[in-house]
């Protein structure tokens, strides 16, 4: 690889901020933005002060790593994330955390819609506005966020899921247009179906997983790897005229 290619995907002396780092698509993020040369905070709500296949992920590249434990549901905790990380002055913010809430809709609580809003939709929110507050005055700065293929479609007994994914895809735009002049990108990934702790339900039943894998022209499910090349992108000198951008990352499925 020439200089100049290398070059457009090196990111040393940057700092990264990755939500839902611990596992799935976060750790994949964290290990390839480290191995691209930036430090990591890694958020979560679990994860250890100590050894943590993040921590190891991170360090194995080289790279410093830092934990913080919140829970993007709690909005004082999120203010506190949004506040240090804004102080920080991380120069890449991955809004990956999320959950979601499975049941029909007829029978679907406030209680668990509520819950996917504050972790989707609302920490993302809260944590673009804090933090993308510091990087408009340093006039630098990308955010991405993890938007899924039920920000384009209904999907089935997850309401909260999917209008909370379609909101972020909304708000990706939103921000674009007022802080693209001002030096951030801001842009989204969805992916298409990952093989991770939200789709073990999808996986274990043998018909949805078979009408699902069907119609992806790939012929497989998502690794969290494959999600973490799209936002490695998104975060590098090749994306520094791409703001606004809703990037699916689904093996051909919205193509079919």
């Amino acid at each position: 690889m020439t200089p100049e290619v290398s070059g457009l995907f090196d990111l040393t002396g940057r700092t990264a901020a990755i939500t839902g780092a611990s596992r799935g698509i976060g750790l994949a993020v964290a290990r390839l933005l480290a191995a691209a040369g930036a430090d990591v905070v890694g958020v979560s709500a679990s994860i250890p002060e100590g050894d943590s296949a993040a921590r190891a992920a991170v360090e194995g590249e080289g790279r410093a790593f830092t934990p913080i434990r919140t829970d993007l549901s709690d909005a004082g905790q999120v203010a506190e994330l949004g506040a240090l990380l804004a102080a920080r002055e991380v120069d890449f913010l991955v809004n990956n955390g999320g959950t979601i809430r499975r049941a029909p809709a007829a029978e679907h609580t406030d209680a668990d819609f509520d819950h996917v809003l504050d972790v989707n939709l609302r920490a993302t929110w809260r944590l673009s506005r804090d933090v993308g507050r510091a990087m408009l005055a340093r006039g630098s700065g990308r955010i991405v966020n993890v938007a899924s293929m039920l920000s384009f479609q209904g999907g089935i007994t997850v309401p909260g899921y999917t209008a909370s994914k379609s909101a972020v895809v909304g708000l990706t735009k939103a921000l674009a247009n007022e802080w693209a002049h001002r030096g951030v990108n801001v842009n989204a990934v969805a992916p298409g179906y990952v093989t991770t702790d939200n789709t073990d339900a999808l996986r274990a039943d043998p018909d949805r997983s078979r009408s699902i894998l069907d119609r992806i022209p790939a012929g497989r499910w998502a690794e969290p790897d494959d999600i973490a090349g799209a936002v490695l992108f998104l975060c590098s000198r090749a994306a520094d005229y791409v703001h606004g951008v809703v990037l699916p990352v689904d093996g051909g499925w919205l193509a079919r």
